[in-house]
């Protein structure tokens, strides 16, 4: 006790030396240091927070991992043992199913075994029902075809005797269209030849009457013209006595005067007579063009009549022809049809003869020994039923369905067929529902025991939250009988806050 006392003391005594500014000064240091220490704690002691709070948080990631894992085996394992009572059930069921078509399998194998034996039996007697029906068949095959072969050669024949006598009457009127025609060219070039000789003679004529006129007229002015010579000869000597002067002026202006006059005249006489000669030649021709034009309209009308008859009979020949080649062509596709028809019904029969082979394979022993069931009628029924049909049908589609009262006992086995058609498509769909109820259990399964986003996203018996789940369990997660004990657990960051 004593030193600090001294110490205190001292530090007044100190403090009592000191002036005012001095303690001032000491005082404000003093201050500094304990504010620096005192964050120097604070910063120690919220690093010592922020350590153990780190070290806090890893453990509660550590122990909420411990937690989560343990929380997963406990309801793995629940879950695994309904799983296996479901497992266990389903397995019991699929040996149940298991057996019974171990039994039905066996049922099938022995009625396979009686159904083959059937089966040949039925089958040599359908051989020879289907050999007849094949015999059958193929005579009247050969009857249709020897009938078919006698018409087709006899249209032939028709047809070549009827083309024959065609082309030869064709032939025949062709020969008498071109002696007509010929006679025709024959008259015409005779009427020209008359016409030309008629014509040659006409000019002979005329030109040699126009030589005697010529003639007659240049002896009649070679006459007259000595006469006037003479006369001019003495009036010339008179003259020249008279005027010798003028003489050789006038001698040479008559001179040509006198040749202009003849030359005037002369050609005056000449256009006179080409003129009549002319006009005669037109009249002439004027009546031999009136003639010829009558001869030629004549003929052109007697050639239209003949041209209009050739194209008659030529149109009737080509009607003729077309009608024969329609009738040909028509029965060209005709018989190709008919051969093509007999064709796909042959290869129908085959087909049919095919497909009864498969299905005479799949046949039981019931069906091979009974291919036709029971009639189901009663006697009285029965005899109905035979009465009307006995009956002659009175409306068409009654007789067509009487032509084929014999396939009835097809028609007993195709019923039959698609009854059984019928019943497995209907045990089929049971079966595919089944399949899918399966389907949606493994499934439900699956999701079970896996863990991922797709399926937490749906209900999932592994989702837990507060203690409820989204699915419907057979039992609550809330049941004592699968509760656990619960332990209280307090986090380190609350004892951090609220005990440091």
């Amino acid at each position: 006790m004593a030193p600090k006392k001294k110490k205190k003391s001292g530090k007044k005594g100190k403090l009592a030396k000191m002036t005012e500014e001095e303690r001032i000064l000491y005082m404000e240091q003093k201050a500094l240091a304990e504010e620096e220490m005192r964050k120097k704690k604070e910063d120690m002691l919220n690093q010592f927070l922020k350590d153990k709070l780190v070290k806090e948080e890893k453990n509660t990631r550590f122990n909420m991992y411990k937690i989560t894992h343990q929380w997963r085996n406990i309801m793995r394992a629940s879950k695994s043992k309904e799983l296996k009572r479901d497992i266990e059930i389903l397995s019991q069921t699929f040996e149940r199913i298991v057996d019974r078509k171990d039994s039905v399998i066996k049922s099938l194998a022995k009625d396979l075994n009686e159904a083959e034996e059937q089966y040949s039996m039925a089958l040599r007697s359908h051989l020879q029902s289907m050999d007849a029906l094949i015999g059958l068949q193929r005579n009247r095959l050969s009857i249709l075809k020897s009938e078919y072969g006698e018409e087709l050669e006899i249209l032939k024949k028709e047809f070549d005797s009827e083309r024959g006598m065609i082309s030869n009457q064709h032939k025949q009127e062709m020969n008498d269209l071109q002696d007509i025609l010929f006679a025709m060219e024959e008259n015409a070039n005779e009427r020209e030849g008359e016409a030309r000789q008629e014509f040659q003679s006409l000019r002979d004529e005329i030109k040699n009457k126009n030589l005697e006129e010529k003639h007659a007229l240049r002896i009649q002015l070679e006459g007259q013209v000595e006469d006037l010579w003479k006369q001019f000869q003495q009036a010339l000597k008179n003259y020249n006595e008279t005027t010798e002067e003028r003489k050789a002026a006038f001698e040479t202006l008559k001179s040509k005067d006198e040749k202009s006059a003849k030359e005037i005249e002369m050609q005056m006489r000449k256009l006179q007579r080409i003129s009549d000669t002319i006009a005669q030649l037109k009249a002439k021709m004027s009546q031999n063009a009136k003639e010829s034009e009558e001869r030629n309209r004549d003929l052109r009308e007697q050639r239209e009549v003949i041209a209009e008859h050739f194209h008659d009979l030529k149109s009737q020949m080509n009607k003729f022809r077309e009608n024969e080649r329609g009738r040909l062509t028509k029965l060209t596709l005709h018989a190709s049809v008919s051969i093509k028809e007999l064709q796909r019904k042959v290869e129908l029969g085959e087909r049919i003869l095919k497909l009864s082979e498969q299905c005479r394979k799949l046949e039981t022993e019931e069906e091979k020994v009974l291919p036709f069931y029971a009639s189901s009628l009663t006697d009285e029924e029965q005899e109905d039923v035979s009465a009307a049909v006995a009956e002659p049908p009175s409306e068409p589609l009654a007789e067509i369905m009487h032509q084929y009262t014999s396939l009835e006992n097809f028609w007993k086995r195709y019923n039959k067929v698609l009854l059984d058609k019928v019943a497995l498509d209907k045990e089929k769909m049971t079966l595919l529902e089944e399949n899918q109820r399966l389907r949606t259990v493994l499934k439900q399964y699956l999701d079970g025991i896996s863990v991922n986003d797709e399926i937490l996203s749906q209900g999932n018996p592994l989702f837990v939250v507060n203690q409820h789940t989204n699915v419907q369990l057979s039992v609550p997660v809330m049941d004592p009988r699968i509760q656990r004990p619960t332990q209280t657990v307090v986090e380190a960051a609350h004892i951090v806050k609220y005990t440091i």
